[in-house]
């Protein structure tokens, strides 16, 4: 019940904003059931479902903070993709540049969640004896973090990946220590973006 009412708010919401683009696939759909071809039929819900699918992720956009830290977000580089086949919705999402950069990618319907979420139960398994990757906690869940040395620099990076029902929420940084990238990603509102994704 309570996913049926947030996805009509959803589509309430979506109406009010496009609604010619949302009855035009409605009327589609409609027309395309009532005759029988229901290939068509479904391709224009998808259509719908997709229309939906970015307009929620333009809301997690906003949920995305202005600035970590001093680095302030790149809203030209802002992108908000749906690819029906694999995953659902992609939003990216950068922070300053140069060497001191943040890439932020929250990917919906993951294919990483299940192997993720099996690591993150035993905990053996998720922290390394060598130290280049462990379990963290991030706004109250679980994360594994992966630090990577660039052979050819010496700089140290990490990569932070937050599992939040069956989306993926992944912090990279290039340049920084373990305790830099756990601040940063803490003043991500990942509780705010799971209520959103679900």
């Amino acid at each position: 019940m309570k996913k049926f009412s947030i996805f009509l708010l959803a589509t309430l919401a979506f109406g009010a904003l496009k609604a010619q683009d949302f009855s035009k696939n409605l009327a589609s759909a409609r027309t395309a059931y009532g005759s029988g071809d229901l290939e068509n039929a479904r391709f224009s819900m998808q259509q719908m479902l997709n229309d939906l699918d970015i307009m929620i992720g333009k809301e997690v956009m906003k949920l995305l903070p202005a600035k970590m830290d001093a680095l302030a977000a790149n809203t030209k580089n802002d992108n908000v993709t749906v690819n029906t086949g694999l995953t659902g919705v992609v939003i990216h999402r950068d922070y300053g540049t140069g060497d001191k950069a943040v890439d932020v990618e929250i990917m919906s319907n993951s294919p990483l969640i299940a192997s993720l979420n099996a690591i993150l139960s035993i905990p053996f398994i998720g922290n390394s004896g060598d130290g280049t990757q462990k379990v963290v906690k991030i706004d109250g869940y679980k994360s594994i973090l992966q630090k990577d040395v660039n052979s050819e620099t010496n700089k140290t990076g990490y990569t932070l990946q937050t599992p939040l029902n069956s989306t993926l929420v992944t912090i990279k940084i290039e340049n920084t220590t373990e305790a830099d990238i756990v601040r940063l990603a803490n003043t991500i509102p990942l509780s705010d973006i799971a209520k959103m994704v679900q």
